[in-house]
């Protein structure tokens, strides 16, 4: 029996590590198993270290058939039949018309000048907002999956608002976020231009519009005071070690202080491997680069 990861989560009470275990070492990732989770706290240590092969974590809770062998730098740890399953059945690819369920449109703030608009399932709250290291955000509608996709739509092509952010960018402008009233106003300033369009622009009629209410996440992530931001994780190796202490969290990411500087971890690298505990004071000796000059990857957000 080994334990593998299965990312950061983000319930409302603040982050937690996601393990399962499998009965077959490094062929049953992603399938039936126990499931624990790691309180995550700020100012605790931590560290692991890889070992073995990084294998596919299948799809959809399903165990990979082929127990592919997956790429380091990969963040999801899927191989392309299993990546391929996974995307079929994703509400963010489109290919599900028909979800009963009711969405939320929402603005989510990462930076000055980097501010989205998306959508997710209405029983999911804010988590998909934590999930995706929204510094800021605020709901601006409710109703139908296509109604939400519409007002997405309309978004983009009337106010010219992304519903993707590169991650890198997400991530180099955490140690430089300005005050709490800059933050919101650029969020409250495009919600009044979205809300704007309520007025016969093509706002679908299904889609009830929300009042404006900022949802500021610096202190859950622990980007109250000042973060550095120096260096990120490229991958894990065998034997590979990370080690430090938490003094912040975002996204996928966690910041862990170590002897050379703060390195951000990206925790989606640390998914199909198995990993034992190491001394946090090991350090890191895995890949890491410059954040900006080239990072972990281009942003899945």
């Amino acid at each position: 029996m080994s334990w593998h990861c299965t990312g950061l989560r983000w319930p409302p009470e603040g982050p937690v590590l996601g393990w399962q275990q499998d009965g077959a070492k490094g062929r049953a990732v992603g399938g039936a198993g126990s499931t624990r989770v790691s309180v995550l706290a700020y100012g605790k240590e931590l560290g692991f270290r890889a070992g073995g092969e990084r294998h596919c974590v299948g799809a959809r809770g399903n165990v990979c058939p082929l127990g592919a062998v997956v790429s380091g730098r990969s963040t999801g740890a899927r191989c392309p039949e299993c990546a391929r399953l996974d995307r079929a059945h994703s509400v963010a690819a489109d290919t599900i018309a028909d979800d009963p369920r009711t969405y939320r449109v929402y603005l989510a703030w990462f930076g000055p000048g980097m501010v989205k608009v998306g959508i997710t399932a209405d029983e999911r709250g804010a988590a998909r907002l934590r999930e995706q290291g929204a510094v800021v955000f605020s709901w601006l509608g409710r109703g139908p999956l296509m109604a939400a996709r519409r007002t997405e739509e309309l978004l983009r092509a009337a106010l010219g608002v992304p519903d993707r952010i590169p991650y890198a960018r997400k991530r180099a402008v955490r140690a430089v976020l300005p005050g709490a009233a800059e933050r919101v106003a650029e969020v409250e300033e495009l919600y009044g231009r979205a809300a704007a369009l309520e007025r016969g622009a093509g706002w679908p009629q299904s889609l009830e519009r929300l009042p404006f209410d900022a949802v500021d996440h610096t202190g859950v992530f622990g980007l109250d005071g000042p973060v550095e931001v120096g260096r990120a994780v490229t991958e894990l190796v065998d034997g590979g070690v990370v080690g430090g202490r938490l003094v912040a969290a975002a996204g996928p990411d966690l910041h862990l202080a170590t002897a050379d500087g703060v390195v951000v971890l990206d925790t989606r690298l640390m998914t199909g491997w198995e990993l034992v505990g190491a001394d946090a004071r090991s350090g890191v000796t895995v890949p890491v680069a410059d954040i900006g000059g080239g990072g972990v990857q281009d942003g899945l957000f």
